[in-house]
Protein backbone atom coordinates (compact mmCIF):
# COMPACT_ATOMS: atom_id res chain seq x y z
CA UNK A 1 0.00 0.00 0.00
CA UNK A 2 1.13 3.45 -0.27
CA UNK A 3 0.44 6.08 1.49
CA UNK A 4 0.47 9.99 2.55
CA UNK A 5 -0.27 11.10 5.99
CA UNK A 6 -1.12 14.41 8.14
CA UNK A 7 -2.47 15.65 10.81
CA UNK A 8 -5.79 17.19 11.10
CA UNK A 9 -5.47 20.75 13.32
CA UNK A 10 -9.09 20.96 13.52
CA UNK A 11 -10.03 17.67 14.69
CA UNK A 12 -6.51 16.86 16.47
CA UNK A 13 -6.43 13.68 14.34
CA UNK A 14 -3.92 11.88 12.27
CA UNK A 15 -5.29 11.30 8.79
CA UNK A 16 -4.13 8.60 6.85
CA UNK A 17 -4.44 8.26 3.36
CA UNK A 18 -3.53 4.97 1.81
CA UNK A 19 -3.74 3.44 -1.43
CA UNK A 20 -4.58 -0.22 -2.00
CA UNK A 21 -2.19 -1.79 -4.51
CA UNK A 22 -4.33 -4.38 -5.46
CA UNK A 23 -7.88 -2.90 -5.48
CA UNK A 24 -6.80 0.19 -6.62
CA UNK A 25 -8.75 1.68 -3.88
CA UNK A 26 -7.78 4.81 -1.31
CA UNK A 27 -8.59 3.89 2.49
CA UNK A 28 -8.94 6.26 5.20
CA UNK A 29 -7.63 5.88 8.48
CA UNK A 30 -8.33 8.35 11.44
CA UNK A 31 -5.86 7.61 14.74
CA UNK A 32 -5.27 9.84 17.60
CA UNK A 33 -1.53 8.63 17.86
CA UNK A 34 0.40 7.88 15.14
CA UNK A 35 3.66 5.77 15.42
CA UNK A 36 6.34 6.06 13.19
CA UNK A 37 8.13 2.55 12.92
CA UNK A 38 9.32 2.23 8.76
CA UNK A 39 12.94 1.91 9.83
CA UNK A 40 16.22 4.40 9.06
CA UNK A 41 17.48 2.46 6.02
CA UNK A 42 14.47 3.62 3.26
CA UNK A 43 16.15 3.89 0.57
CA UNK A 44 20.79 4.41 -0.66
CA UNK A 45 22.10 7.55 -0.12
CA UNK A 46 24.65 9.10 -2.35
CA UNK A 47 25.93 12.63 -1.22
CA UNK A 48 26.12 15.22 -3.76
CA UNK A 49 29.63 15.78 -5.01
CA UNK A 50 30.14 19.09 -7.19
CA UNK A 51 31.25 17.62 -10.90
CA UNK A 52 30.02 14.06 -10.14
CA UNK A 53 27.38 14.25 -13.33
CA UNK A 54 30.78 14.84 -15.28
CA UNK A 55 32.19 11.61 -14.01
CA UNK A 56 32.05 8.62 -16.73
CA UNK A 57 32.60 5.43 -15.00
CA UNK A 58 30.69 3.47 -13.38
CA UNK A 59 28.83 4.43 -10.21
CA UNK A 60 26.95 2.20 -7.52
CA UNK A 61 25.91 2.30 -3.79
CA UNK A 62 26.89 -0.75 -1.92
CA UNK A 63 23.07 -1.93 -2.15
CA UNK A 64 23.47 -2.95 -5.69
CA UNK A 65 26.89 -4.01 -5.44
CA UNK A 66 27.64 -7.91 -5.49
CA UNK A 67 31.15 -8.62 -6.62
CA UNK A 68 34.62 -7.49 -7.40
CA UNK A 69 35.49 -9.77 -10.56
CA UNK A 70 34.11 -6.93 -13.05
CA UNK A 71 36.72 -4.52 -11.82
CA UNK A 72 40.01 -6.23 -12.25
CA UNK A 73 42.75 -4.24 -12.80
CA UNK A 74 40.33 -0.82 -12.44
CA UNK A 75 41.40 1.95 -10.27
CA UNK A 76 37.59 2.07 -8.10
CA UNK A 77 36.69 4.48 -5.08
CA UNK A 78 34.85 3.40 -2.14
CA UNK A 79 33.33 6.09 -0.45
CA UNK A 80 32.68 5.16 3.45
CA UNK A 81 34.74 3.44 6.20
CA UNK A 82 32.04 1.75 8.24
CA UNK A 83 31.77 -1.98 7.63
CA UNK A 84 29.94 -2.06 4.14
CA UNK A 85 32.72 0.00 2.93
CA UNK A 86 36.11 -1.98 4.15
CA UNK A 87 34.07 -5.37 2.97
CA UNK A 88 33.76 -4.17 -0.61
CA UNK A 89 37.08 -2.53 -0.61
CA UNK A 90 38.59 -5.90 0.37
CA UNK A 91 36.57 -7.37 -2.11
CA UNK A 92 37.80 -5.49 -4.52
CA UNK A 93 41.24 -5.82 -3.99
CA UNK A 94 40.76 -9.59 -3.85
CA UNK A 95 39.59 -9.75 -7.31
CA UNK A 96 42.45 -7.53 -8.64
CA UNK A 97 41.19 -4.10 -8.32
CA UNK A 98 43.21 -0.53 -7.16
CA UNK A 99 41.05 0.14 -4.32
CA UNK A 100 41.25 3.59 -2.27
CA UNK A 101 39.03 3.94 0.64
CA UNK A 102 38.01 7.36 1.01
CA UNK A 103 37.98 8.34 5.34
CA UNK A 104 36.38 10.84 6.08
CA UNK A 105 35.53 11.20 9.64
CA UNK A 106 36.96 9.03 13.11
CA UNK A 107 35.85 5.09 13.22
CA UNK A 108 36.52 2.21 15.39
CA UNK A 109 37.79 -0.54 13.30
CA UNK A 110 38.39 -3.60 15.74
CA UNK A 111 38.32 -7.19 15.41
CA UNK A 112 34.68 -9.48 15.76
CA UNK A 113 36.57 -11.56 18.56
CA UNK A 114 37.70 -8.61 20.74
CA UNK A 115 33.92 -6.74 20.27
CA UNK A 116 32.69 -10.43 21.70
CA UNK A 117 35.12 -10.47 24.41
CA UNK A 118 33.87 -6.97 25.16
CA UNK A 119 30.39 -7.82 25.04
CA UNK A 120 30.61 -10.26 27.91
CA UNK A 121 32.67 -8.43 29.87
CA UNK A 122 30.20 -5.06 29.88
CA UNK A 123 28.18 -7.66 32.42
CA UNK A 124 30.06 -7.60 34.81
CA UNK A 125 32.82 -4.38 34.25
CA UNK A 126 31.56 -0.67 33.95
CA UNK A 127 31.57 0.52 30.24
CA UNK A 128 35.19 3.18 30.54
CA UNK A 129 37.05 0.13 31.26
CA UNK A 130 36.01 -2.33 28.69
CA UNK A 131 35.98 0.49 25.90
CA UNK A 132 39.94 1.25 27.87
CA UNK A 133 41.11 -2.33 27.01
CA UNK A 134 39.66 -2.85 23.72
CA UNK A 135 40.98 -0.19 22.69
CA UNK A 136 44.55 -1.02 23.58
CA UNK A 137 44.12 -4.78 22.41
CA UNK A 138 43.36 -3.50 18.99
CA UNK A 139 45.67 -0.76 18.76
CA UNK A 140 48.41 -4.06 19.82
CA UNK A 141 46.73 -6.61 16.89
CA UNK A 142 46.02 -3.98 14.46
CA UNK A 143 48.46 -1.64 14.71
CA UNK A 144 48.85 2.68 14.67
CA UNK A 145 46.05 3.22 11.32
CA UNK A 146 46.80 7.33 12.06
CA UNK A 147 49.73 7.01 9.66
CA UNK A 148 46.90 5.90 7.27
CA UNK A 149 44.56 8.64 8.11
CA UNK A 150 42.81 6.53 9.95
CA UNK A 151 41.77 8.00 13.72
CA UNK A 152 39.98 6.55 16.45
CA UNK A 153 37.09 8.28 17.62
CA UNK A 154 37.90 10.13 21.14
CA UNK A 155 35.27 7.96 22.75
CA UNK A 156 35.63 4.04 23.06
CA UNK A 157 34.21 1.88 21.26
CA UNK A 158 30.94 0.90 23.77
CA UNK A 159 30.62 4.26 24.58
CA UNK A 160 30.44 6.04 20.93
CA UNK A 161 27.90 3.27 19.93
CA UNK A 162 25.52 4.50 21.96
CA UNK A 163 26.32 8.01 22.04
CA UNK A 164 25.96 8.31 18.30
CA UNK A 165 24.82 4.74 17.19
CA UNK A 166 27.71 4.61 14.86
CA UNK A 167 28.91 1.06 15.31
CA UNK A 168 32.31 -0.16 15.36
CA UNK A 169 34.00 -1.80 11.70
CA UNK A 170 34.91 -5.19 12.11
CA UNK A 171 37.80 -5.39 10.43
CA UNK A 172 37.47 -8.79 7.47
CA UNK A 173 41.10 -8.10 6.40
CA UNK A 174 41.21 -4.64 5.13
CA UNK A 175 43.58 -3.63 7.19
CA UNK A 176 46.47 -6.03 6.75
CA UNK A 177 45.92 -4.83 2.88
CA UNK A 178 46.01 -1.37 4.20
CA UNK A 179 49.13 -1.95 6.01
CA UNK A 180 50.85 -3.71 2.78
CA UNK A 181 49.99 -0.52 0.65
CA UNK A 182 46.97 -2.96 -1.64
CA UNK A 183 44.07 -0.63 -0.31
CA UNK A 184 44.81 3.41 -0.21
CA UNK A 185 43.25 5.09 2.15
CA UNK A 186 42.20 9.04 0.91
CA UNK A 187 40.59 11.74 2.65
CA UNK A 188 37.35 13.41 2.07
CA UNK A 189 36.02 13.69 -1.74
CA UNK A 190 36.29 17.76 -2.58
CA UNK A 191 34.96 17.40 -6.44
CA UNK A 192 35.15 15.18 -9.04
CA UNK A 193 35.78 16.55 -12.98
CA UNK A 194 35.45 13.73 -15.27
CA UNK A 195 37.64 10.11 -14.42
CA UNK A 196 39.22 13.31 -11.96
CA UNK A 197 38.19 12.79 -8.38
CA UNK A 198 40.13 16.02 -6.19
CA UNK A 199 40.40 14.96 -2.32
CA UNK A 200 40.27 17.53 0.67
CA UNK A 201 44.06 17.75 0.80
CA UNK A 202 44.09 18.92 -2.65
CA UNK A 203 45.56 15.57 -4.34
CA UNK A 204 43.72 14.76 -7.91
CA UNK A 205 43.62 10.68 -9.20
CA UNK A 206 42.18 9.06 -11.98
CA UNK A 207 39.20 6.16 -10.91
CA UNK A 208 37.15 3.79 -13.53
CA UNK A 209 34.87 3.75 -10.64
CA UNK A 210 32.96 4.46 -7.36
CA UNK A 211 31.20 2.40 -5.19
CA UNK A 212 28.87 4.46 -2.35
CA UNK A 213 29.04 2.99 0.68
CA UNK A 214 27.21 5.90 2.45
CA UNK A 215 24.16 4.24 3.91
CA UNK A 216 20.57 5.13 3.64
CA UNK A 217 18.16 7.51 4.25
CA UNK A 218 14.73 7.68 5.97
CA UNK A 219 11.84 8.14 3.53
CA UNK A 220 8.94 8.68 6.83
CA UNK A 221 9.24 12.25 5.24
CA UNK A 222 8.06 11.30 1.56
CA UNK A 223 5.22 10.36 3.23
CA UNK A 224 4.48 11.93 6.42
CA UNK A 225 3.56 15.49 5.12
CA UNK A 226 3.77 16.35 8.68
CA UNK A 227 6.60 15.46 10.06
CA UNK A 228 8.34 18.43 11.76
CA UNK A 229 5.75 17.11 14.88
CA UNK A 230 8.11 14.04 15.52
CA UNK A 231 11.07 14.06 12.81
CA UNK A 232 13.64 16.47 11.47
CA UNK A 233 14.49 17.25 7.91
CA UNK A 234 16.16 13.76 7.44
CA UNK A 235 13.64 11.82 8.56
CA UNK A 236 14.95 11.08 11.74
CA UNK A 237 14.00 11.82 15.33
CA UNK A 238 13.81 15.65 16.07
CA UNK A 239 14.40 15.54 19.90
CA UNK A 240 17.82 14.38 20.87
CA UNK A 241 18.24 10.69 22.61
CA UNK A 242 16.92 9.36 25.30
CA UNK A 243 13.22 11.64 24.53
CA UNK A 244 13.76 11.02 20.59
CA UNK A 245 10.76 8.87 20.46
CA UNK A 246 8.51 11.09 21.33
CA UNK A 247 6.71 14.05 19.56
CA UNK A 248 3.57 16.17 19.61
CA UNK A 249 0.38 16.00 18.94
CA UNK A 250 0.26 12.00 19.60
CA UNK A 251 3.05 11.42 17.19
CA UNK A 252 5.47 8.92 17.79
CA UNK A 253 8.88 7.24 16.94
CA UNK A 254 10.34 3.27 17.10
CA UNK A 255 13.53 1.95 15.92
CA UNK A 256 15.32 5.20 14.51
CA UNK A 257 17.67 5.97 17.59
CA UNK A 258 20.29 3.58 15.53
CA UNK A 259 20.44 1.57 18.14
CA UNK A 260 19.80 -1.81 16.42
CA UNK A 261 17.37 -4.00 17.93
CA UNK A 262 17.47 -3.58 21.24
CA UNK A 263 17.00 0.42 20.87
CA UNK A 264 13.79 -0.79 19.06
CA UNK A 265 12.33 -2.71 21.80
CA UNK A 266 12.75 0.18 24.51
CA UNK A 267 11.02 2.62 21.93
CA UNK A 268 8.67 0.65 21.59
CA UNK A 269 7.61 0.05 25.51
CA UNK A 270 8.35 3.65 26.11
CA UNK A 271 5.47 4.21 23.30
CA UNK A 272 3.21 1.85 24.60
CA UNK A 273 3.65 2.62 27.96
CA UNK A 274 2.98 6.88 27.19
CA UNK A 275 0.21 5.51 25.33
CA UNK A 276 -1.25 3.46 27.37
CA UNK A 277 -0.83 6.31 30.49
CA UNK A 278 -2.71 8.77 28.14
CA UNK A 279 -5.21 6.95 27.84
CA UNK A 280 -6.16 5.34 31.32
CA UNK A 281 -5.99 9.44 32.48
CA UNK A 282 -8.24 9.83 29.83
CA UNK A 283 -10.30 7.00 30.95
CA UNK A 284 -9.74 8.23 34.58
CA UNK A 285 -11.11 11.64 34.01
CA UNK A 286 -14.30 10.94 32.04
CA UNK A 287 -15.38 8.46 35.03
CA UNK A 288 -15.09 11.11 37.02
CA UNK A 289 -17.19 13.35 35.29
CA UNK A 290 -20.11 11.04 34.85
CA UNK A 291 -19.86 10.40 38.58
CA UNK A 292 -20.17 13.84 39.12
CA UNK A 293 -23.65 15.14 40.21
CA UNK A 294 -23.05 18.90 38.65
Amino acid sequence: MRCICFFRESSKKWIVEAKNTISGETEVYIAKFLVVATGENGKPFIPEIPGMDSFPGEVVHSSAYKCGSGFENKQVLVVGSGNSGMEISFDLSNHGAYASLVVRSPVHVVTKQLIYMGMVLLKYLPMWFVDAMVTLLSRMELGDLSKFGIHRPRRGPFTHKIVTGQTPVLDVGTVNKIHTGEIKVVPAIDSTNGNMVKFSDGVEKYFDAIVFATGYKSVANDWLKDYNYILNEEGMPRNPFPNHWKGENGAYCVGLARDGISGVSKDAIAVAYDINGILSHEEKENGEALEDPS
